[in-house]
């Protein structure tokens, strides 16, 4: 602390990170940096749109940080909690701390194991969408292209490009999204059937070449591109820094979102795992875990006992293309239920999700304390029009 002000450092600027700094100036007394790899916000939710060309998936953090947050681009490569201090790839001089956010996200993750692992396109990261952008731009129209994945993202990146009359095949390695109920699993594969793609549950991607995928039974299936999808990875800062992490790598936490090893660092987002037990990697579990982790700083600033993280998930929102999509309804613990919306309302609601992030982001920085964060306290969201429905007992 510099006299009677704390310095608190977030590192990383996505969805949690940027929330979890807006939301620290509830207190004038603190200073906040922002530590980000990138000038510009990602819209990670996106990042399949930006590979079809049908968004740029940036936005500027001029009206997304509130006023005196500091904004240093840069990577950090260590936190060296014995002087408190961030250190960083470029060899800038470090920066000293008083309370860490620890919010560096997550990223896809090709399995270095994988035989020709390099041909995989993974699209996780801005940089990634943006050099499978410019792959995508150099294809015949007519060129088979694979999406290994079974998951959201998979789905969002496969409907996207067949959408726009793509020839692709879906590969998921099992069963299509985990994450939908039966009926809406259903459905989507309805939507994938309707516009062309080739959905293969079972098959398992055992090798990528240049021109092709390799399955585990031998079988070789033409791929002028294979984009990758399946599986997370983050950073490995953490661990770099001597902190206990879960075996994915993300920092262990108590319930409060603090460290185990030491309590002026918390996590938010991707990269925090309570009590061993991540939340799903997702932009709705960013937001609660955001606003806990300043909090949770907060509390200790002012010597109270900090509160504890209690998410309530509402549903998955998936896009189908421009004109599709998929409303998930779950229970609180993220379960699905036998229920869905889906059609032209879904694929509105799901771009108004997109949109009213960073919304929310950007009334944090008006006015910390302001954005709507979703936490199942007698709160319900009603449909304005008559969407279809379909639920089954």
């Amino acid at each position: 602390m510099t006299g009677n002000r704390t310095h608190v450092v977030v590192i990383g600027g996505g969805y949690a990170g940027t929330l979890a700094a807006n939301h620290l100036r509830l207190r004038p007394d603190v200073d906040i940096t922002l530590v980000n790899p990138r000038p510009k916000f990602v819209e990670r939710i996106r990042l399949h749109q930006l590979v079809a060309g049908t968004h740029e998936a940036t936005a500027d953090y001029g009206d997304l940080l509130g006023e005196g947050i500091q904004l240093v681009v840069d990577k950090a490569s260590k936190i060296d909690t014995a002087t408190r201090t961030i250190q960083f790839a470029s060899g800038r001089q470090a920066l000293p701390y008083d309370y860490v956010i620890y919010a560096v996200g997550s990223t896809g993750a090709v399995p270095a194991s994988l035989p020709g692992a390099e041909f995989a396109y993974p699209i996780a990261e801005l940089e990634l969408a943006q050099r499978l952008r410019a792959a995508m731009a150099e294809l015949h129209p007519d060129a088979p292209i694979t999406v290994v994945g079974a998951g959201l993202t998979g789905i969002e990146t496969a409907s996207e490009l067949a959408e726009q009359g793509r020839k692709v095949t879906m590969v998921c390695g099992g069963r299509l999204s985990e994450s939908l109920s039966e009926p809406g699993r259903r459905s989507v594969l309805k939507w994938m059937r309707k516009h062309g793609v080739t959905v293969l549950e079972e098959d398992v991607v055992a090798e990528v070449r240049r021109d092709a995928v390799v399955f585990a039974d031998g079988a070789v299936r033409p791929s002028a591109l294979t984009i990758w999808t399946a599986g997370f990875g983050v950073p490995e800062l953490a661990a770099a820094s001597g902190l206990r992490t879960d075996e994915l790598g993300r920092l262990l936490t108590d319930e409060t979102l603090t460290s185990v090893d030491d309590n002026r660092i918390v996590a938010a987002g991707d990269s925090a795992s309570p009590s061993g037990q991540p939340l799903r990697m997702s932009c709705q579990a960013a937001g609660p875990l955001a606003t806990q982790a300043a909090d949770t700083v907060l509390s200790r600033i002012a010597g109270e006992e900090p509160g504890v993280i209690k998410p309530r998930f509402v549903g998955t929102c998936t896009s189908l293309g421009r004109h599709g999509g998929m409303l998930q309804v779950a229970r609180k613990d993220d379960t699905p239920v036998n229920v869905y919306f889906a059609g032209r309302f879904a694929a509105k609601v799901k771009e108004a999700v997109c949109k009213g992030t960073l919304w929310g982001l950007r009334q944090e920085a008006k006015k910390p304390g302001s954005s709507f964060v979703f936490t199942g306290d007698k709160r319900s969201i009603q449909p304005a029009a008559a969407p279809q429905v379909v639920t089954n007992p």
